[in-house]
């Protein structure tokens, strides 16, 4: 497709963002922050060292932001309850320390509110089934406290679910994991299938009734990083309805950076242009459909960014990326936020249900 002039391109992002706001699937902020400046909301409006803060958010144009309350998997049990709850307080801090600036979210219809007044809608995303320490009472908690997606691994199989980056143990999902992922359907809460393996992904759309999402991987076929999604499980994609959110994170959109990343790394790393992002932005639209994309950068959760995505105020040179590729306004604010807006819309009456337990009671 011949490219378009910048003017026009500029044009086709403004148009954009005003159809639907920019939605990131997975920013690790709360983690970055408990890191690093011992889990305080202080001083968060920056400038701040890392990828994220107020100013730069209000830069990069996000409207509605998913802030993983991910902690370590380090195999010990409760323990990583308690520091999930930690990292859900902090989102819940930061809000309260800066009302004027986010509104915590559990609803499309709550995105919708904080554009009306100037905000970023707050969404919580649990990463990793050992924030649970494989209890559905737990998740139904979770869910409870505004939890609205659950990555179902994180870099280690659970008890029930292979990751993409441990030896396969279960074949995908055990019997155990499928009613996990029933119960997530029940509760209104997001299958997440980024970090499992690709048998994990097929038996989770075998067994959902509801669109799933990948909060921020890449596609396969361009760059053959586990992490990222193959192609069949994309075509899959169209019928369930669901979503995948391109990550920013070089190894993942680029082959040599993936090899430089896997090896002694002794070089310098080879540069990552933007434009690998948008290559794997065209590939998921022309395999899966322009309904099923979105942006999942994994900003404050890897070192380093593709040139040009080096924090949350990029995402408007991305958008124009694509424009100058001549991307249309409305596929441009479907890829931004409106498709994972339609994902919430659909799971957002369960969400706001009552949550008795079920016969997974423990």
């Amino acid at each position: 497709m011949a490219r378009i002039s910048e003017t026009r391109a500029l044009e086709a992002v403004e148009r954009a963002l005003e159809l639907a706001p920019i939605v990131d699937g997975h920013n690790d902020w709360p983690w970055e922050t408990r890191i690093t400046r011992g889990g305080t909301v202080e001083g968060l409006d920056g400038p701040l060292p890392g990828d994220t803060d107020i100013v730069r958010l209000r830069r990069g144009r996000v409207g509605a932001q998913f802030w993983s309350v991910f902690v370590e998997d380090e195999a010990r049990g409760v323990d990583h309850v308690g520091e999930t709850l930690e990292q859900i307080d902090w989102v819940h801090r930061m809000a309260e320390a800066y009302p004027e600036d986010f509104l915590l979210a559990r609803s499309a219809a709550d995105v919708e509110t904080a554009r009306a007044t100037g905000r970023i809608a707050s969404f919580l995303g649990a990463e990793g089934a050992h924030s649970l320490a494989d209890s559905p009472a737990t998740l139904r908690m979770l869910a409870a406290l505004g939890v609205r997606y659950l990555t179902l691994t994180h870099n280690r199989n659970s008890s029930w679910a292979d990751s993409a980056t441990d030896e396969p143990k279960h074949g995908g999902l055990t019997d155990r994991g499928r009613a996990m992922v029933r119960e997530l359907n029940r509760l209104g809460v997001l299958v997440d299938l980024s970090h499992v393996s690709a048998a994990t992904m097929h038996a989770a759309l075998d067994t959902t009734d509801s669109p799933v999402i990948f909060s921020h991987s890449s596609c396969r076929a361009l760059t053959d990083h586990p992490r990222n999604v193959p192609d069949d499980v994309l075509v899959r994609l169209a019928g369930n309805g669901g979503v995948i959110m391109i990550a920013f994170v070089p190894q993942f959109v680029d082959d040599d950076f993936r090899r430089w990343d896997a090896g002694d790394r002794v070089d310098p790393p080879p540069p990552v242009p933007l434009s690998r992002v948008a290559d794997h932005i065209e590939h998921a639209r022309e395999t899966a459909g322009v309904r099923h994309i979105g942006l999942g950068s994994d900003f404050d959760g890897t070192d380093t960014f593709p040139e040009g995505l080096s924090g949350v105020d990029a995402f408007p040179e991305l958008l124009a990326e694509l424009a100058r590729r001549g991307w249309s306004a409305a596929d441009l604010a479907a890829l931004a936020g409106g498709n994972v807006l339609r994902v919430l819309r659909a799971t957002d009456a369960r969400f706001a249900g009552n949550r008795p337990p079920t016969a997974l009671s423990r």
